[in-house]
């Protein structure tokens, strides 16, 4: 099967599954979040960011790397929708923490796409360099590359297992802020493998998804120590 056409199939299957994520957690596990905003221009503020993010830090890497065309990163949509959210709830006044309940989602979805990415060879531009371990693969030009997509899928499914057990056990921190712990272990993975990535250096030998990974990073940190005391959050049915 044509490699687009995968990847395309795996970014159908990550937002399935990333919704799957977010019911199976209030209709299932019962988890009670922290109210966050439910209206349509904090949604739209959060599709628009994200898009936006996405397509301008993929595209800007392209070119940084001496490639032309258009390209999509989900590292890009998350600090686009980031950004566009803190602006939202600047503007409104919002003190609220909004992001709780998109931990797992989010977790899953990335470890779900980034298996399209792997399958979708060369054209998709997210593979590694070339590498001597056993588990290098040839993604077709017949050198055998760090499999970085699955790093990232990996990891990310590391943490939604970790976050899944801490919820059942009915950790409030956890279910707090789990949104900014998932964006702390995605920033610090992401920022790792780049370093096995062919693209083309910012500063010194960090590429542009490195001072993303970093900005990721700090974000989640200052979140994360200024987070209020959690209050008892987790609920489960009765009979």
């Amino acid at each position: 099967m044509d490699g687009a056409v995968l990847h395309a199939i795996f970014d159908v299957a990550a937002w399935l599954s990333a919704a799957a994520a977010g019911w199976w957690l209030t209709r299932v596990a019962h988890v009670s979040f922290p109210k966050q905003s439910t209206e349509w221009s904090y949604v739209a503020a959060l599709a628009f960011g994200a898009g936006l993010g996405a397509y301008l830090f993929g595209s800007l890497n392209l070119w940084l790397s001496g490639m032309p065309g258009l390209a999509r990163s989900v590292e890009g949509a998350l600090a686009g929708g980031i950004v566009a959210v803190e602006l939202y709830k600047w503007q409104h006044s919002i003190v609220l923490r909004t992001g709780a309940r998109f931990a797992l989602p989010l977790a899953i979805g990335i470890a779900v796409g980034r298996i399209g990415c792997y399958a979708a060879g060369l054209d998709d531009f997210t593979y590694g360099t070339p590498t001597a371990l056993p588990w290098g693969h040839d993604f077709g030009d017949g050198i055998l590359r760090h499999p970085v997509q699955l790093y990232e899928s990996l990891a990310m499914a590391a943490f939604a297992l970790l976050y899944v057990v801490a919820v059942l056990r009915g950790n409030v921190t956890i279910i707090a802020n789990g949104f900014y712990l998932a964006l702390l272990v995605y920033g610090l993975q992401r920022f790792a493998w780049e370093f096995l990535k062919p693209y083309g250096p910012v500063i010194g030998p960090l590429t542009l998804f490195h001072l993303l990974s970093l900005a990721i990073t700090v974000y989640a940190l200052a979140m994360l120590a200024t987070a209020p005391e959690p209050k008892v959050l987790h609920e489960r049915a009765t009979a």
